[in-house]
């Protein structure tokens, strides 16, 4: 007897290394523009090439995150309570290893909030495979 393959159960959509870079680069470059805009509206400390490295970084790891997860629970296709408790449970790690990155990176006395640029992107990272009904 004969077995057929079975289908994916879920759509990626298409170019998805190209769109996982620049999801990337979008965070990052919209935290860089926050950063040296606080620089002269507020006074903040401006972001030196090492700080927005750490940015980069946090921020390439979040999408990563969110695509890995994405790839464990795919995005169901309709809005409803399964996305809300996604959601949530891709938060709490998502935050745990982002306060765990922004002290490695920053050390004791941080000057940038690097774990909710990670959770951010994680959560924009997790929204590239869809699961099909």
């Amino acid at each position: 007897m004969a077995t057929r393959k079975q289908e994916p159960t879920f759509v990626v959509l298409p170019n998805l290394p190209l769109r996982l870079i620049r999801t990337a680069l979008g965070v990052a470059l919209f935290f860089f523009a926050f950063y040296i805009g606080g620089h002269y509206l507020f006074g903040w400390v401006f972001p030196t090439p090492l700080a927005l490295a750490h940015i980069l970084i946090t921020a390439s790891g979040g999408v990563l995150l969110g695509w890995a997860f994405s790839r464990v629970w795919p995005l169901p296709p309709t809005v409803g309570f399964e996305r809300v408790v996604r959601t949530c449970l891709l938060m709490v790690p998502a935050l745990g290893i982002g306060i765990a990155l922004h002290v490695w990176l920053q050390g004791p006395q941080p000057e940038r909030a690097l774990y909710l640029i990670f959770a951010l992107a994680a959560w924009l990272g997790s929204g590239y495979i869809v699961r099909t009904t």
